[in-house]
């Protein structure tokens, strides 16, 4: 049993006795209503007693203004939480493809939370993660690209990132994930703990069926998806930090 509260653009659920906080950024136009497109994910931290923020979003070119955003309403969502139970529980920041990238450009540096799931990073070029805007720029000959682009986000984790524990998961049939990059770029920090963990599935897996699992509960490719996901929610939920 949970209760559901929407504190600004943070979907916050809360167990009656949370021992833990999960602080969900989902990825690119997925996240309007991060609560309906990773319901079986949230789920399965709820069960855990974990509380659950999810912040919804639609993405645009100035990411570091989303990431500051986002840090802001989830700090203001922790304090109420915090006030409403009595303690602080621990604080797992966890990202999915682009959401990856906004906790990272955080402008706490990673100091204020226990550490990070990354799971799908994804740090592309404009150009690459939307399709027309190649086509477009060529026709209209315009550059546009992300702030901070992708090698300006790789400079700003190496010098200004401070979180060492981090938790990175990637996916065997996932062409988008970029994670080996990321891990890199942890490791020339100095007392950095980040390893990476290879699971079965891709880069949607993450995501709930949504709407077709209402005819899908018997089909064995949904039940699959969902023991998919039960995994995930497990090391999360084990990690060590």
């Amino acid at each position: 049993m949970s209760t559901f509260r929407r504190i600004n653009d943070v979907s916050c659920q809360w167990p009656v006795r949370p021992i833990g906080l999960i602080e969900l950024i989902g990825g690119s136009y997925i996240s309007i209503k991060p609560e309906v497109t990773y319901k079986k994910l949230i789920s399965g931290f709820l069960q855990r007693n974990f509380a659950v923020h999810s912040w919804s979003y639609v993405p645009n070119f100035d990411h570091q203004l989303q990431a500051n955003f986002a840090w802001k309403q989830f700090r203001q969502s922790r304090k109420i939480l915090e006030k409403k139970v009595g303690i602080k529980p621990k604080s797992i920041k966890l990202g999915h493809s682009l959401g990856c990238k906004l906790h990272l450009l955080a402008p706490d540096g990673g100091r204020n939370c226990d550490g990070l799931v990354a799971i799908s990073f994804n740090n592309f070029k404009a150009n690459k993660s939307i399709p027309l805007l190649r086509e477009m720029s060529q026709k209209l000959n315009f550059q546009t690209e992300f702030s901070p682009s992708p090698s300006e986000t790789i400079n700003l984790i190496k010098e200004h990132y401070e979180q060492s524990n981090n938790l990175l998961i990637k996916f065997k049939n996932d062409s988008l994930d970029q994670n080996d990059l990321l891990l890199k770029s942890l490791k020339e920090r100095p007392y950095d703990k980040s390893k990476i963990l290879m699971l079965d599935g891709n880069h949607l897996t993450p995501i709930s069926i949504g709407i077709r699992e209402k005819f899908l509960k018997s089909n064995f490719q949904s039940s699959l998806k969902y023991e998919k996901i039960a995994l995930i929610v497990d090391q999360v939920t084990n990690w060590k930090i």
